[in-house]
């Protein structure tokens, strides 16, 4: 592999044109009900040679459909992606990408996965094993090569998903949250291996673009930030980041930058002028992450109780919960969605709703959280009127899946239904047995068979 990497000025695309352009981007899936839902709305932004560029936002604004329409996997319904002046509609040589799940081939070795690109390319069996090698050092997995991903930990795992992407010698690397399946530990461990290896001019790669809903891990790694906003997803703000590396999370250059992103996050957040909480305007199709209900009534607990007393700033809320902030701050945001809290300039305050949930016994708890349920989540709401208008009062799983699949993709489908799926169980909106995938408004031990 090459050992060193281009830096702004030091090639023709950095002097002339970016190495990539995204051009007034846009994408809509369509609705069941009919018409279509936008979920990128005039994208425009460059990327030049020599930059570690962050999309930063929060969850289902977007950020990994964009990263995937750049990659040419997603076509984009207006605009355009150019890739050295060249416009992307399929995956083309030059961009790799590390996903956020390891996406390993569980039946070939290290070297084999690392290789596999290289064997797609045709490149001479000598010269691929080589590169595959060399890649395999380069990333600290020297004397695995013949291990199998179920011999490996998890960060053992994503350090082969990079030495995959950066064995072809992409000039741009993409990274969809690489880190997020990571334990902590691990994940720092690789964000400061990887910016040592960037630092150093050890990689091929001339530019990265990384999606990410981490405040920390943007102000840790890019040299630039775009935050995007949702509903639909567009760039709300660009960040510059111009700390020298290795940067120092504690040192308040740092904390001025990861608090202003925060702000700015936040206020995005902040309900509309004249309505009564903060309760979201979410879509049938709007994905959702996998909280559990019992984790968004213990934030409530937690904010009504001292030494908060109905308000919190996220840092100190996170630590007295000993949470990261992006941990915290998905729970936030579905707490706000519920309409038991409201998300402002980086602080949380409970709604009266949220006071009232907390204030409640234990028996009247699923009962206001199934009001808040079916008045917030579309979806929740669908699956339990479809159960009512059918005899049986039953519905499969894939009755849901495979409409949301049409909007959402595999992976965001089966988040955002197993999401509502726990929250309804716990609400007693509606019941759900795992062995036969089957939706009921009886529970399944009450069935007759």
């Amino acid at each position: 592999m090459d050992t060193a990497i281009a830096h702004p000025g030091d090639g023709p695309t950095a002097a002339g044109d970016p190495l990539l352009r995204i051009d007034h981007v846009c994408r809509e899936f369509p609705r069941p009900s009919g018409g279509s839902q936008v979920v990128l709305e005039d994208i425009d932004f460059a990327l030049a040679e020599g930059e570690i560029v962050g999309l930063l936002g929060r969850s289902g604004c977007g950020k990994s459909t964009l990263l995937r329409i750049i990659a040419g996997l997603v076509s984009a319904t207006r605009g355009e992606v150019l890739f050295r002046g060249q416009a992307i509609r399929e995956p083309i040589k030059g961009i790799a990408m590390v996903f956020q799940t390891f996406a390993l081939l569980p039946w070939l070795t290290v070297l084999q996965n690392v290789q596999a690109g290289l064997d797609a390319q045709q490149v001479p069996e000598p010269a691929a094993r080589r590169r595959a090698l060399s890649a395999i050092g380069l990333i600290g997995l020297s004397g695995f090569e013949n291990a199998y991903p179920r011999e490996l930990s998890g960060g053992m795992r994503q350090r082969v998903g990079f030495a995959r992407a950066l064995v072809v010698e992409p000039d741009l690397l993409l990274m969809d949250e690489p880190f997020s399946a990571l334990d902590v530990l691990t994940a720092e461990t690789l964000r400061s291996d990887l910016i040592d290896l960037w630092s150093q001019r050890k990689l091929a790669i001339r530019a990265i673009l990384m999606v990410t809903h981490n405040i920390e891990e943007a102000v840790f790694m890019c040299d630039r930030i775009l935050v995007m906003s949702s509903n639909p997803g567009r760039i709300g703000a660009e960040i510059a980041v111009s700390l020298p590396h290795p940067r120092n999370r504690l040192a308040p250059a740092f904390r001025t930058i990861v608090d202003d992103i925060y702000g700015r996050m936040t206020a995005g957040l902040a309900p509309a002028r004249g309505t009564k909480n903060a309760a979201s305007t979410a879509s049938l199709t709007t994905w959702l992450p996998v909280i559990g209900a019992p984790r968004i009534v213990g934030l409530t607990d937690t904010l009504a109780e001292p030494p908060f007393d109905g308000s919190a700033e996220l840092s100190a809320l996170a630590a007295h919960l000993h949470l990261n902030v992006a941990g915290l701050f998905r729970i936030a945001e579905v707490a706000q969605m519920l309409g038991f809290a409201e998300l402002r300039e980086g602080t949380l305050h409970l709604t009266a709703s949220g006071s009232a949930l907390a204030a409640s016994g234990i028996q009247n708890r699923s009962g206001l959280f199934a009001a808040h349920l079916l008045r917030t989540v579309p979806l929740a709401a669908y699956i339990r009127r479809v159960l009512e208008e059918r005899p049986s009062h039953q519905a499969p799983r894939s009755r849901f899946l495979e409409e949301l699949e049409d909007h959402l993709g595999t992976n965001d489908a089966e988040h955002t239904l197993t999401a509502v799926t726990g929250w309804g169980r716990y609400a007693e909106v509606f019941f759900y047995d795992h062995k036969q995938r089957l939706f009921s408004l009886t529970r399944p031990w009450e069935q007759v068979t």
